[in-house]
This record gives C-alpha cells, sequence and structure tokens, in this order.
C-alpha cells in the first residue's frame, strides 16, 4: 500500500521525521473505535447504495475478524502501516478483496481520526469516571473506620482547630464528585 502523501514527493521523508510522525504507537489503544466507525460508514455506503449488500457482508466480515486479531494481539502490522487507520484499512482489504478497498469512499481521513478521537476519548472518561467513583467509595469506606480519630486541620498553612479524619476523607470525596460531574459533562459535550 502506497504512503499517504506518496502522490506529492518524490522522495520520502528523513527517518528523523517518519520517527516522529509515526503515531501508531498511541494509535493502537484506537482500533475499537476505528473499526466502530467505519462499521457505520460501511452501513451508510450499503443504504445509500455505494457498495452492494454482498460487498457490505464482506467488509463487515473483515472489519470483525481485523478487530478480533487486534484484540488477541495476533494483527500483523506491516512497515507501510502509519497509523491504525491504514493497518485496518489494509487488513481489510487484505481479507474483502476489492470491496475491502472501498471502505475508504467518502470520508476524510481528518473525519476519521476526528470521530476516533472522540469516541476514544468518551470511553476513556467513562473509565476514568468509573475508577474515580471507586475511589470515593474506598475513602467513604475509610471514613467509616476512621471513627472519632482527628487531626488537625490547617488554615494559612498553619494548624488551626482539629477535624475529624473522617470528614478528612470526605471532604475528598466530595471534591471528586464534583470531578466526576465535569467527566461527565465533558462525555455529553463529546
Amino acid at each position: 500500500m502506497a504512503t499517504l502523501w506518496h502522490g506529492r514527493f518524490e522522495g520520502g521523508p528523513a527517518d528523523a521525521l517518519q520517527a516522529l510522525n509515526d503515531s501508531l504507537p498511541f494509535d493502537k489503544r484506537m482500533f475499537r473505535e476505528d473499526i466502530a466507525g467505519s462499521r457505520a460508514h460501511v452501513s451508510m455506503l450499503a443504504r445509500v447504495g455505494l457498495l452492494d449488500s454482498a460487498d457490505a457482508g464482506a467488509v463487515l466480515e473483515a472489519l470483525d475478524t481485523t478487530e478480533a486479531e487486534l484484540a488477541d494481539g495476533s494483527f500483523a502490522f506491516a512497515a507501510s502501516d502509519e497509523d491504525i487507520h491504514t493497518a485496518v484499512e489494509r487488513r481489510v482489504t487484505e481479507l474483502a478483496g476489492e470491496a475491502g478497498a472501498r471502505l475508504h469512499t467518502g470520508r476524510s481521513r481528518n473525519d476519521q481520526v476526528a470521530t476516533d478521537l472522540r469516541l476514544w476519548t468518551m470511553r476513556e472518561l467513562g473509565d476514568i469516571a468509573r475508577l474515580v467513583g471507586r475511589l470515593q467509595a474506598t475513602l467513604a469506606s475509610r471514613a467509616d473506620d476512621a471513627g472519632e480519630a482527628h487531626l488537625p486541620g490547617y488554615t494559612h498553612l498553619q494548624q488551626a482547630q482539629p477535624v475529624l479524619l473522617a470528614h478528612h476523607f470526605l471532604a475528598h470525596g466530595w471534591a471528586l464528585a464534583r470531578d466526576v460531574d465535569r467527566l461527565l459533562d465533558a462525555i455529553g459535550r463529546t
């Protein structure tokens, strides 16, 4: 498969630039989102008549196989794979033939990248919100365990009145609750 930029330049970039531009190590984590976006795109291509049902089925089956290979670690990346998008497209074309080569029809790479990043960000924010929820539960449990234990409160970097250790734990829990609200709001805006 030719590189994305091959039509504009006579030679390839310097090795240092190639290494700097290599996004595949990061992109690999977005394979599920890339494949989900591709599935939706194939469905749209079939709906508007740009792919017949047999070709759409072949591409969707190739996407399923590609996703399984990426998930179980058996996917073989090629030196020509510039990012996860070209890797998936290459593999789908290998599996589905000419129909797979039409996966990119009517879709800009920039739109594909933006979609993948949005889907990935939404998933990651949800994961973070769930983990913070577990931390809040741990803080609440520690607050219960703390009983009547006291510690010095601070104001202006100086010790002030004593406070309950339980209240100290719960104060962090409430601050985290606000953070989770912001994360959930960001998911809704993404």
